[in-house]
């Protein structure tokens, strides 16, 4: 599985620090020196440049030659000695022989920002004339390779740099315009007109591109599958020697520029060969992007036909009371706007309706008294007759007999238990499970206690009715009890059980003795 780059940890570093204008500057200005073919600067030459690459601010000696050593430490620079020159002091010589350049590394830095900035400043375009450039390369180099003539090799090498150019420009155009264009229709403007416009342009701009392109491809597809007769092996050798590279004793660049070169056909194949390749996604891709945009715009449309908001509404109202030729005006509009009618208490009427009927004008009849009920909830103050009570006696009957029944029920179960002396457990054998349970539960409040230092636990159930002791086995025998749900396996302790207070034979339960032990 093929790795992702990696890009050295100290490589951009100089972006990151608090003068890292003055890093870029510097790497700027020996960019700009190597456009011009000077591939080293002195500190003197190199403070000239700086203002050429628009860094005005002054830097003192100190101050740029730190920045130097920080870049050189970085990898980015390197130092350079010019031991052809002649020097009159040693100051001089300080001060002249030093020159710095850039690394491979630092070329590699300037080219990223460079190219970050060009990034960031620069949109995406689908332009179908890169299109057509295409296809008039891949003629053009099906034209050169008919022509066996190695004079025709140079052609054929700028023939498909340029080829491979314009595909570099297609796909980075597509793929800055799909970004784009995703962004706008994430977009939500704040201006519905400005926002409606952009995307009518960009839905009449979609619609020409996509027109216009299934013809184009086609025609590229074609040119490329002329050229693939001749042979991809075929086309680069020829370019390979229309190339001229430098021959370096030691090193082979003949490998990895054959190797470019093939993995860049095969990018053109892929988007130019099979049906699902690079063209037909950015023809989905932009059909797609038709869809939702005119989706979009007829939601913004409906949006303009629907009624104004409430907020608009209450402006305008306020407007239209600011215009109000008097004050009777105002009142009626205000009637009509908010549609308000009598107040909640007209409606009521006095105690005695003969004395004062309902017809009188309210300004001649005796007031009404009003609830403050009706102030306060809304609704007027309504006696009604008082609810019956709730007959108890049954329920207190049937909980008296419930509790009868479970007195009944436990005094059955501690007669069960209940022994005439120091037992064996093992001698229940048979227990009904709601005995048992009190069995169990008797048996843990004893656990629960501390043994004296005869090892006797006793204990009390909670309502004071039972008392236990019990002791364990010096024998280490086993009880197994058997219950109507199952079966009970633990120590066969002696146990006695009584009401407190009473005594069976002394009152303890005698260590190594017990009945039917």
């Amino acid at each position: 599985m093929a790795e992702p780059p990696r890009v050295p940890p100290e490589m951009f570093r100089f972006a990151t620090t608090e003068r890292a204008d003055l890093h870029t500057a510097v790497l700027h200005a020996f960019g700009e020196a190597g456009e011009r073919l000077e591939t080293t600067l002195a500190a003197g030459d190199l403070r000239e440049r700086l203002r050429a690459v628009g860094w005005y601010a002054p830097v003192g000696e100190q101050e740029l030659a730190g920045a130097l050593k920080q870049l050189t430490g970085w990898g980015l620079l390197e130092v350079v000695f010019n031991h052809a020159g002649t020097f009159a002091t040693a100051e001089e010589y300080e001060r002249r022989n030093l020159h710095y350049a850039l690394t491979r590394r630092g070329e590699a830095a300037l080219a990223g920002v460079r190219h970050a900035t060009a990034a960031l400043s620069s949109g995406g375009a689908l332009r179908t004339a890169v299109l057509d450039a295409i296809a008039d390369r891949l003629r053009e180099l099906d034209a050169l390779l008919r022509d066996p003539d190695p004079g025709r090799n140079r052609r054929i090498f700028a023939a498909l740099h340029e080829l491979e150019c314009h595909l570099d420009g297609l796909r980075e155009d597509a793929r800055r315009f799909n970004g784009e264009l995703q962004r706008l229709l994430r977009a939500e403007g704040a201006d519905l007109s400005a926002f409606h416009e952009v995307k009518s342009a960009t839905v009449a701009y979609l619609q020409e591109f996509v027109g216009e392109l299934e013809q184009r491809a086609d025609a590229v597809a074609a040119a490329l599958r002329a050229v693939a007769g001749h042979g991809p092996g075929a086309l680069h050798a020829r370019a390979l020697d229309g190339a001229g590279l430098p021959e370096v004793p030691g090193t082979d660049a003949v490998t990895p520029w054959l190797a470019e070169r093939a993995a860049r056909w095969e990018v053109l194949l892929r988007w130019f060969g099979p049906a699902d390749g690079g063209v037909r996604r950015l023809h989905d891709v932009a059909r797609q992007a038709i869809v939702s945009l005119l989706q979009v715009l007829d939601r913004i449309t409906e949006t303009r036909r629907r009624s104004s908001s409430a907020a608009a509404d209450f402006r305008t109202l306020a407007r239209w009371f600011a215009g109000a030729a008097g004050e009777d005006d105002a009142h009626r509009l205000w009637d009509a706007a908010f549609g308000l009618g009598s107040a909640r208490h007209a409606h009521l009427g006095h105690t005695d309706a003969e004395l004062i009927p309902a017809g009188v004008s309210w300004r001649e009849a005796e007031p009404v008294e009003v609830s403050a009920l009706l102030r306060s909830r809304g609704r007027t103050e309504r006696m009604g007759r008082t609810g019956r009570v709730r007959d108890v006696e049954s329920l207190r009957a049937e909980r008296r007999a419930r509790a009868e029944k479970e007195r009944a029920e436990l005094e059955a179960a501690w007669s069960a238990l209940a022994t005439s002396g120091a037992v064996r457990l093992s001698r229940m054998e048979e227990l009904d499970h709601e005995t048992f349970e009190r069995l169990l539960d008797l048996l843990g409040r004893a656990l629960a206690e501390r043994p004296d230092s005869t090892g006797l636990r006793r204990a009390v159930t909670s309502d004071g009715q039972v008392e236990i002791l019990l002791r364990a086995p010096d024998d280490g025998a086993v009880a197994v009890l058997r219950t109507s749900q199952g079966w009970f396996r633990g120590p066969d302790y002696l146990i006695d059980v009584r009401a407190p207070g009473d005594s069976h034979d002394g009152g303890e339960v005698p260590r190594g003795q017990a009945e039917g032990a």
